[in-house]
């Protein structure tokens, strides 16, 4: 496993690589990360891993800074997975050049955690498009966890490179919790509580799915999850798998939610 740091070394280290993966990481690694990896490797010859905290999407310094940081134990987690290369750039490197024309998310698209957090998904689409012209993967691998984030840079993707993203299934834990690096942040008791919001809204999804009619609930369920675990809810929503829609075509749609426990932000789709 190579550990690089410079952009200039990475490039001259992947040149000729035919069939590179790619799988954009902000540390903290779990076994959703690992999941995206073992993917990585079975599909592409050679896996590369970058480990890089973007400071422009995060809505305010205290975030960034509570952020979980370990690289040594990442390092030595994706030593054990067959890691070709790990990136580890600097921000100065990555933003050394300026961006002529400022990013922009359609206004039709800031809705569920673009409405609540302002310029996120603008700077995750920069860091990810500054990574892809760095790297030039041929895959790129992320998680349905972050289910608008996916939606968002296929698109943009889709647009401007010849890159095929390849989206990999949530992976959770035993109390049916989304695996995300936040989840350090809380308590055994609020991981508790998290996986009991879990299993009550993927099943208020199935029932859905067999009976429409029961989406008329969603407000009594956002007044139960509220009083019942003191969470404080940014949104819970019914949308289209394929175009965020609150229009569900064909039946096929996804559950949103983002809520705060603790101070800790947490979202997740059913």
């Amino acid at each position: 496993m190579k550990i690089i740091r410079s952009i200039k070394k990475l490039k001259t280290t992947i040149l000729n690589i035919k069939k590179l993966g790619f799988v954009p990481t902000m540390g903290g690694l779990h076994n959703g990360h690992l999941s995206l990896i073992q993917k990585c490797n079975k599909k592409c010859s050679k896996t590369l891993v970058s480990i890089y905290i973007n400071p422009y999407q995060f809505n305010s310094n205290k975030d960034f800074s509570k952020y979980p940081r370990n690289l040594s134990k990442d390092l030595k987690i994706l030593k054990k997975q067959n890691v070709d290369f790990v990136f580890i750039p600097k921000t100065s490197e990555i933003y050394k050049k300026k961006r002529a024309k400022k990013i922009l998310i359609n206004s039709k698209k800031k809705i569920l955690c673009g409405k609540f957090r302002k310029g996120h998904f603008e700077g995750v689409i920069d860091v990810i498009d500054r990574l892809l012209i760095i790297i030039n993967p041929n895959y790129m691998f992320l998680g349905e966890k972050d289910f608008q984030q996916l939606f968002l840079i296929k698109k943009y993707v889709k647009k401007k490179f010849k890159i095929i993203v390849i989206s990999c299934k949530t992976i959770r834990d035993k109390n049916f919790v989304a695996l995300s690096s936040r989840n350090f942040l809380l308590s055994k008791k609020n991981l508790i509580i998290a996986g009991k919001i879990a299993r009550k809204l993927n099943l208020l999804k199935n029932k859905i799915k067999k009976n429409y009619k029961i989406k008329k609930n969603i407000n009594f369920i956002k007044k139960y999850l509220t009083n019942s675990y003191s969470i404080k809810l940014d949104y819970l929503e019914l949308r289209d798998e394929k175009n965020l829609s609150k229009t569900i075509k064909n039946n096929k749609f996804r559950l949103f939610i983002a809520y705060h426990i603790n101070n800790v932000r947490l979202i997740d789709n059913y």
